[in-house]
């Protein structure tokens, strides 16, 4: 009796994923070495600025390289199919756009936005809950950080025309 396996989802491979995060890791030490030692990574009566951060570009470089090399002999698996990571995409985008809004826009009104796309790319609500949310818990935060904290947040335009 043999049982058959229904074709697996093709996606991004973790041998892959390993080795090029391993090679950006590689290079992301590689440049430190070369910025700790231009200003000096000796010890000449003491350690010089760059003797630490040295030493631990050292260690990450090593440790990549073991990534890398353990990667490189991984058998072929998928880490996550094209569907799940297009599901990932659909949070992960909407939140780097979220970041750089920040900068424009300020954190509340950046922040309103994006709840509301949330709640009606992923919920069912009616149509006045996401207006609702993205009015009140901003305004909320506000008062929260602003007010009673006294913590200054990133404002943007709106905050400005009202005088904050």
């Amino acid at each position: 009796m043999s049982v058959e396996h229904p074709e697996q989802e093709r996606g991004l491979s973790r041998r892959a994923t390993e080795c090029v995060v391993a090679l950006v890791l590689i290079g992301l030490a590689c440049a430190a070495l070369w910025d700790n030692y231009s200003r000096g990574a000796g010890w000449q009566g003491g350690p010089q600025s760059g003797f630490f951060p040295a030493r631990i570009a050292w260690l990450l470089l090593a440790a990549s390289v073991v990534i890398f090399i353990n990667g490189w002999r991984r058998a072929e698996e998928t880490l996550v199919t094209w569907t799940q990571l297009a599901q990932v995409m659909k949070v992960f985008l909407p939140l780097i756009v979220y970041v750089f809004a920040i900068g424009y826009v300020g954190i509340y009104v950046a922040s309103g936005l994006l709840i509301a796309s949330f709640m009606i790319a992923f919920g069912s609500f009616r149509w006045w809950n996401p207006i609702l949310a993205a009015v009140i818990i901003p305004v909320a935060t506000f008062w929260i950080f602003e007010m009673q904290f006294q913590v200054p947040l990133p404002k943007g335009p709106l905050e400005a025309w009202l005088g904050y």
